[in-house]
Formats: C-alpha cells, sequence, structure tokens
C-alpha cells in the first residue's frame, strides 16, 4: 500500500471517499453522533447532582457510550458506592474523612500488570463487601469472585455472571452490568501513558484524564497467584474520553474493525473460539492515532486508516503481544491468544491480509458498496456530512436519544436540591442536544412530584393543603407539557381523571387527539419526512415537540397515576421494572374509555372498539413488540369493566403470550383468577 502509483492511489482515495459515506450510514454521521453523546453526558451530568453523595453511581460505559448504536451491539452499565474510595498509598488517606468513607487500600506487589488486592482498611456497612472478605497474611481483603457472584443481579435481576459483568437481554438488547470501585487517583502503573501523550490526546484531554482517575473491576489475571481475589484496573472513563476525541474518520476506522471482526474475523465461529474482541479493536485504534501511524485521518484516507490498523493487529497476533494501551506490560493476549490458538488465528489473519484491501468483500454490510464503485469508476461519493443527512433524520435521533433522560420520583423534601441542579446546569454551558435533553428530564420531574403531591395529600392533607397541592400539581403538568410533547397532555388527562374532573380531562384528550392525528407526526421512528420537513421544518425545537412529536408514556412503577393499572405497577415493581412504557395510542383509548365511562357509554364502547381495534391489528407501527403484553393487558382491563369476561380471559392470556417486558405476569395471573380463568396452558 505504501507504494502505490498515482493512478492506484487516486482510485484508493475514491473508494475510501465511497467507504467513508455507507459507515456514516451504518455508524452515523459526526451530528448524529454527538447527539448520542451528549444527550448521554447531560443524563450523567444531572445524575450526578441529582443522586444523593453517598449513594450509587452510575456510568454508561463501552460502544454505546462511545456513540455506537450498532446492531447487536450491548449496553454497558458500571456500577460503584460513592462512599467507598480505593487508595495507591497510605498517604492518600489524609484527602478523606473515614467517618463517613470507607478506604479501600490498592496492592499490586504480587499481582500481574493491569491487576490488584484491594485490601480492605475501615469497616463497610454494606453486607456484600463484608461477605465478600478474605483473610490474607493477618489482612483484610476484598475477593472479586465473591462479590461479582452477590452482586450479578443487584442492578438487574436474573443476571448471569460473564467476566467481571452480570449479563442478560432485555428485549432485543444485551446488557452487561460491572459493580466496581473507584480512585480518585491515576495509577503509578499508567503512568507512562501520560509521557506518551505528545500528540494525541491534547493536553487538556489528558488532565481531565488523570485527574478523575480509574476503577477496578471485579475479575483476576487467571495466571495471578490470587486470582480469585484479584481486581482488574479499568479505564473505561478515560478510553470514551479518547473515543470522543477522535475526529469522525477515525471513530469510522474504529466502527470498520469492529464491524471486520464480526463480520469477517469472527463470523460463524463459536463463541470459545472467538480469540479477538471489540476491546483489542479499540486499543488497536488507539496505538495507530498516538503512534503517528498516518500524517492524516481523512475520508479520502479511510482505507488506509484500516489497513494501518490491521496490519498493526496482524504483529500482535504474530508476536503474541497486545500492549494494554494504559498499562503496556500488561499483555491482552496473555491468556487467549497462544499457543495452536494464535497460530490459527495468525493464519487466519494472513490469509486475509493476503487479499489485501480485498478481503473487505468478505463484510456483509459493505460488499455490495465496494462492487458498485469497483464497477462504477465515475462514481461520485460526496463526503460532505451535512449532504448525507436532512433536517428530519437529527430530528429523529434527538427524540430518541432524549427519551433516556426521564426523571424518577425524588422525595419532595429534596426537590428543591434538585430544582437548584437544574438551573446551575441550565445557566452551565449546554449544547442544543443537552438542552433538549435537560427539558425532558424536567418534564418528566415535574410530572412525577405532581403525582406524587396528590397521592401525599390525598389521605393526611387539609382541605386547603388538599387545594393548594392540586393548583400546584396542574401548574407543574402544564409546564411539562409546554416544553414536553404531544403525549406530555396525556399526563394532564390522567391526573383530571385521577381527581374525577372527567370532562376537563376529555377536553385534553380531544386536543391530543387532534395533533396525534396530524399525519406529519414523528412516533418513535415513524414520520412523514415530507410532511414534517413542510410543517415543522426550520422551527424551534420546542414548536417541533409541541406539535409533531409524541412518545411512549412512561409510568413510574412507585406513583399511583390512576388505580385501574395498579396491579401492573405493583407486579413490574416487585420484579424490580422501574417504569411501565405504555404506546401512546394506547394509553389514549384507554384514558377515553375510562373517561367516557362517566359521561357516555356509547362513546366508551367506541374507544373500546378503537382499543381493540389497535391491540388485534397493529403490525409494529404504533404498537412495537416489547409492548404488546402491557398492551393487551390494558385491553383486557377495559374489556373486564364493561363484563365482557370471556375477551378479556383471551386478552390477558395473549399478554401472557407475549414477550415479557414490562414483568406483569403477576398481575395477569391474578386478574385471570379473578375473573375464574386459567392459564395453565402458558
Amino acid at each position: 500500500m505504501e507504494s502505490f502509483s498515482p493512478e492506484i492511489c487516486e482510485g484508493l482515495e475514491h473508494m475510501s471517499e465511497s467507504i467513508f459515506g455507507v459507515m456514516c450510514d451504518i455508524v452515523g454521521t459526526s451530528q448524529q453522533v454527538a447527539i448520542r453523546r451528549e444527550t448521554t453526558d447531560i443524563e450523567e451530568m444531572v445524575d450526578r447532582r441529582v443522586e444523593p453523595n453517598d449513594g450509587r453511581k452510575t456510568m454508561v460505559s463501552g460502544s454505546y457510550r462511545e456513540g455506537f448504536r450498532l446492531k447487536g451491539s450491548d449496553v454497558d452499565f458500571m456500577y460503584w458506592l460513592n462512599h467507598h474510595r480505593v487508595i495507591m498509598d497510605m498517604s492518600q488517606s489524609e484527602y478523606y474523612n473515614t467517618a463517613n468513607t470507607t478506604l479501600i487500600l490498592s496492592d499490586s506487589s504480587e499481582s500481574p500488570p493491569g491487576f490488584t488486592l484491594l485490601q480492605l482498611l475501615t469497616p463497610s456497612r454494606y453486607r456484600e463487601i463484608r461477605s465478600s472478605c478474605v483473610r490474607m497474611n493477618d489482612r483484610v481483603y476484598i475477593s472479586s469472585s465473591i462479590y461479582r457472584q452477590l452482586t450479578c443481579s443487584a442492578a438487574i435481576p436474573n443476571s448471569t455472571v460473564h467476566g467481571p459483568c452480570g449479563s442478560g437481554v432485555i428485549g432485543t438488547v444485551e446488557y452487561d452490568t460491572a459493580w466496581c470501585f473507584v480512585c480518585d487517583f491515576w495509577p503509578l502503573s499508567a503512568s507512562s501513558w501520560i509521557d506518551r501523550c505528545h500528540s494525541w490526546p491534547d493536553p487538556e484531554i489528558v488532565n481531565n484524564i488523570v485527574r478523575n482517575g480509574c476503577h477496578f473491576v471485579a475479575i483476576g489475571h487467571p495466571f495471578g497467584t490470587h486470582e480469585q481475589e484479584e481486581w482488574r484496573f479499568s479505564f473505561s472513563q478515560a478510553e470514551y474520553k479518547l473515543v470522543y476525541s477522535m475526529n469522525h474518520c477515525q471513530f469510522l476506522t474504529y466502527g470498520l474493525l469492529k464491524l471486520f471482526l464480526k463480520e469477517v474475523i469472527n463470523h460463524q465461529l463459536e463463541e470459545s473460539n472467538k480469540l479477538l474482541c471489540s476491546y483489542h479493536m479499540k486499543t488497536t485504534v488507539f496505538w495507530a492515532i498516538q503512534q503517528n501511524t498516518l500524517p492524516q485521518w481523512c475520508p479520502q484516507n479511510l482505507l488506509a486508516s484500516f489497513w494501518v490498523c490491521f496490519k498493526l493487529l496482524l504483529r500482535w497476533v504474530y508476536e503474541g503481544v497486545c500492549p494494554n494501551f494504559f498499562i503496556p506490560q500488561n499483555n491482552m493476549f496473555l491468556t487467549k491468544v497462544h499457543g495452536s490458538a494464535q497460530n490459527r488465528l495468525f493464519l487466519q489473519l494472513h490469509e486475509l491480509y493476503k487479499k489485501g484491501l480485498a478481503c473487505l468483500l468478505q463484510s456483509s454490510s459493505i460488499r455490495s458498496y465496494i462492487i458498485d464503485v469497483l464497477c462504477n469508476s465515475r462514481l461520485s461519493m460526496c463526503t460532505d456530512e451535512s449532504m448525507m443527512r436532512c433536517e428530519v433524520d437529527y430530528d429523529v435521533e434527538l427524540v430518541r436519544e432524549s427519551s433516556k433522560a426521564a426523571a424518577h420520583p425524588v422525595d419532595l423534601f429534596v426537590l428543591p436540591k434538585v430544582i437548584h441542579a437544574i438551573e446551575q446546569l441550565v445557566d452551565s454551558p449546554l449544547t442544543h442536544y443537552q438542552v433538549v435533553s435537560l427539558q425532558r428530564f424536567t418534564a418528566s420531574l415535574f410530572q412525577c412530584t405532581a403525582f406524587q403531591l396528590h397521592n401525599m395529600y390525598i389521605n393526611i392533607g387539609s382541605n386547603k393543603q388538599m387545594y393548594i397541592a392540586d393548583k400546584m400539581s396542574c401548574h407543574m403538568l402544564k409546564l411539562a407539557a409546554k416544553f414536553g410533547c404531544i403525549s406530555d397532555m396525556l399526563y394532564i388527562t390522567m391526573y383530571h381523571y385521577k381527581t374525577f374532573r372527567y370532562r376537563e380531562a376529555l377536553s385534553v384528550l380531544e386536543m391530543t387527539k387532534v395533533k396525534l392525528a396530524q399525519p406529519y407526526m414523528m412516533y418513535t421512528r415513524h414520520v412523514d419526512r415530507e410532511g414534517y420537513t413542510e410543517a415543522v421544518g426550520g422551527q424551534s425545537w420546542s414548536t417541533k415537540s409541541r406539535q409533531a412529536v409524541a412518545q411512549d408514556i412512561e409510568l413510574d412503577t412507585i406513583i399511583c397515576y390512576i388505580s385501574e393499572l395498579i396491579s401492573e405497577q405493583q407486579s413490574a415493581l416487585q420484579n424490580k421494572v422501574p417504569t411501565l412504557y405504555i404506546p401512546v395510542f394506547v394509553m389514549l383509548h384507554f384514558l377515553e374509555f375510562l373517561c367516557y365511562r362517566h359521561i357516555d357509554t356509547t362513546l366508551s364502547q367506541a374507544a373500546l372498539d378503537e382499543l381493540q381495534v389497535l391491540v388485534h391489528h397493529d403490525q409494529g407501527l404504533y404498537v412495537c413488540d416489547i409492548y404488546r403484553n402491557i398492551s393487551w393487558e390494558i385491553l383486557g382491563i377495559c374489556q373486564q369493566i364493561t363484563g365482557n369476561l370471556q375477551a378479556a380471559l383471551y386478552s390477558y392470556q395473549q399478554s401472557l403470550s407475549q414477550y415479557p417486558y414490562q414483568k406483569i405476569q403477576s398481575a395477569t395471573h391474578r386478574r385471570i383468577h379473578d375473573i375464574g380463568g386459567t392459564t395453565s396452558h402458558y
């Protein structure tokens, strides 16, 4: 590749531009990736300010945090106890108040590079930590293997141990949850990384990374003396910041390597035979960028970038050494890539190497695009990202990503603190995407708080207190709808129904129905692009949101919104499911049915008929697969209320036969039992 003729170089540049465009389709443009990152960042910023300082902290990590949304990718979460801190030497203990902080000492003296023992210096009040303690040489250490077992399902029930994580599948999404410990100091064993950062990343990023320390995840080195007790250094926080600092060509090179790994190298291999993983690809890109292997990372050099990384990977496999980017003495090939397995992998990669860049033809995602370019040398490829996507594409991305920023109920006594935290964020420099996410969070917070206030004062409050609470609740719900989207009006309807204002509820419902009936409305990823652009293109996001965007209804499982769904919320809560998601049109017809029951039974039956048609016949446009169980359940509730028990029994049985995403089965079984039915065949 290094000594091609000008004609071939020009052809490669043309091909690279083509692949750049393809990868923007598969991975996303830089703006789409920015939306994903910035909305995730603001969500974390809010959590850090809102959560109690002595509680659990959460960080999204891995490829999802980096901005990938590739099909089949998993989502990684890291959790740690904020009042537990790891120190690297005893002198660092002076920075902490041991009255409210549990101190843990990292002892790497007997561990392989990149691993350590964690000595408990001060008592912990957490049962899982106390139960994980083992005594060695008259010192108390936290066993990674015991801690991993005890915390595997702590975040998500029924997870299974996978490496240092608890793993499983929710819907179609795989997840990994890792309970770890945090350290505020940069490890001495990673100091060489700081010295290497001459050209990349920038000094400001290096300082930020070093200032934020590292984590320790619960897995030991298989060749270590104390494998069951050892912990691995984790630089997940540093890694996503490094990926953020890449230009888009570098990021797409990383994405291309991930695709190549999945669709070519590991294609059709059994899980046990997959010696390379995505982390090796990321490490390859990090080293290639830092070592200045290319003068320019740009669309015309995308294939050259890929080839440089592939050759580096091939050399590592040949040598049997993959140096960790932060602690190079930690050879990440040591446990798997050696002996006959190493030899087989090298021969496989060398066969691909001999094919040259034609090896990319084996990638199912990009093969057809390469062939198109090869067959039509005049085919021009646009590398201008502003021409690749239009306004509606970015709006769809923003709706999907900002919907993650939902608030959970907070203790009403700490509500002023939460609002103060939001005010501080509003006054800080935020991007447009972060402002949208913050608005989504605030709307969600107001909705939760409105129902909490009502529920609190309904039983214990005086008439005056009830009147004040009601006024505040109504005001918060209207505010939420003002900077929310169309579907946020349904929370007002729910509140009016809950407080017996059926005509007011129906009035809001009618306005909502009119907006939801607009042909240009954006719901999930479904939108009439031309109609949407014509109706709201170029307008402010608040206008677009109020006039043309709808989202699913989110009900926190610890708040009573309407009594008809208490059983389902309790069932979900027992299974540690924090939120019930209900398709917006299912909720619309459900509320219409409930309200008209008190005013006009004919119109109530009409609403039920519409709900039945939707649940029975929708093909995923308005009721996605993972929400079909709750949708059938709601239909059954309505049928049971009208006395049509046979139809209700059928709906409940259909609910049980769907994917149990919402974990409401125990409620469904109770309802079937109440009407004298049976579920024995499910």
